[in-house]
């Protein structure tokens, strides 16, 4: 039983209305703005916050899509994806990686992920790749990009391109590239979660090809090359003008954000540290870690928790009012969904690992010095109660 005692400050997960108040007037301004344009859908306002992407991302193009999960699928049908086509990804991810794959009647296939990134690894990927294989789909996850050189090689060589699922890591960098750019297409989301989250829905694809781009455009109005011709059978994926204003004027403030959340990081691992916090083999925690050549900016704050005790800390931030989630309980190979792919428990041991060890914990930007010591104190204390 645990005696864990600290200062009994509650913490939230995420606090979007501290950040909210810093541009409240400049959100008002650019809203009133569309709301007297009466123009909502796509326009001039989705047009800029394209170009700034773009910009910021080091792309070519950037069109705007209704969601990530959108971003992603509409890729995948530019590409013909469909019945007898693989495509290759992580099985330590959010659903709809793998759910826009099954959408289209394709396979996914799971590949397991490097425990210190918790993304796709490299060196399991070219064994995962037949003659069937469409597309390769790594996700960069929390935050941190995956390896990518090794992952474009293999692509290369089996002539496969490449859809970053960066839906969790704008901004993010490997080698000095952003992510979005290091593939031939980029997706990403701007959930209200998101380090760049919008006031609903949202996503955007990058690319560097033209043709693609501008059937991308067409896929999002329902494969609509011309008023009322339609070349392909695309979908609704429009990005509302609503959206892209107030996204745009969050762009700016993304990276400062970033840098806030890894230094909230770095200090709360040195506080826990300094309050005696113990090792993960000790049954404490195993703190992420930025690879080599990549730049995390921690969409998502990711522990992992020793000796089988993820449960327990869990359930003891939560009586104190300590904000945390457990991303994600079922590795999508386990999926009851998923059951006609045959994913067995032991195909992913790495995956299967995470998704019982580890937890997220608060780190936006806005947390208080209070705030970061009674989660540090909490996590310390909890590592030296075995």
């Amino acid at each position: 039983m645990t005696t864990v005692t600290a200062p009994a400050v509650p913490v939230p997960l995420l606090d979007l209305k501290k950040q909210y108040a810093t541009i409240r007037e400049e959100i008002l301004r650019v809203t009133a703005d569309v709301y007297e344009s009466q123009h909502f859908i796509l326009g001039p306002r989705v047009e800029a916050f394209e170009k700034a992407v773009a910009s910021y991302v080091g792309a070519r193009h950037a069109i705007g899509m209704s969601s990530g999960t959108d971003a992603q699928l509409s890729v995948m049908m530019a590409l013909g994806v469909g019945p007898g086509d693989d495509v290759v990804t992580s099985p330590y991810t959010f659903f709809s990686t793998a759910g826009a794959i099954a959408r289209l009647g394709a396979r996914a296939v799971f590949v397991d992920i490097e425990p210190e990134t918790f993304n796709l690894d490299p060196s399991k990927l070219e064994s995962a790749i037949t003659s069937r294989a469409k597309l390769i789909q790594p996700v960069h996850l929390y935050g941190q990009c995956a390896d990518m050189d090794p992952i474009r090689d293999v692509a290369r060589r089996k002539g496969v391109p490449v859809l970053e699922d960066a839906c969790q890591s704008l901004g993010a960098g490997y080698k000095g590239v952003k992510a979005g750019a290091l593939g031939e297409f980029g997706a990403f989301s701007f959930f209200p979660s998101k380090n760049l989250g919008g006031f609903g829905d949202g996503g955007m694809v990058t690319t560097q090809d033209d043709a693609f781009a501008a059937k991308l455009r067409a896929m999002r109005m329902h494969g609509e090359t011309s008023r009322y011709h339609h070349k392909f059978v695309g979908g609704n994926f429009r990005l509302d003008a609503l959206q892209a204003a107030i996204l745009h004027v969050k762009l700016p403030h993304l990276d400062g954000w970033a840098r806030a959340r890894r230094a909230n990081a770095a200090e709360i691992e040195a506080l826990y540290l300094a309050a005696g916090g113990r090792p993960y083999e000790a049954g404490g925690l195993l703190f992420p870690r930025e690879a080599a050549g990549r730049e995390h900016v921690f969409n998502q704050f990711v522990v992992r928790v020793g000796k089988g005790r993820r449960n327990a800390l869990k359930k003891l931030l939560d009586e104190r009012q300590i904000g945390n989630a457990i991303y994600y309980p079922v590795p999508l190979h386990l999926q009851e969904c998923f059951a006609s792919l045959g994913g067995r428990p032991g195909d992913c041991p790495e995956a299967e690992k995470a998704a019982n060890e580890t937890l997220a914990l608060p780190v936006f930007p806005e947390l208080t010095a209070e705030q970061k010591s009674a989660l540090a104190t909490t996590l310390a204390s909890f590592s030296r109660e075995l």
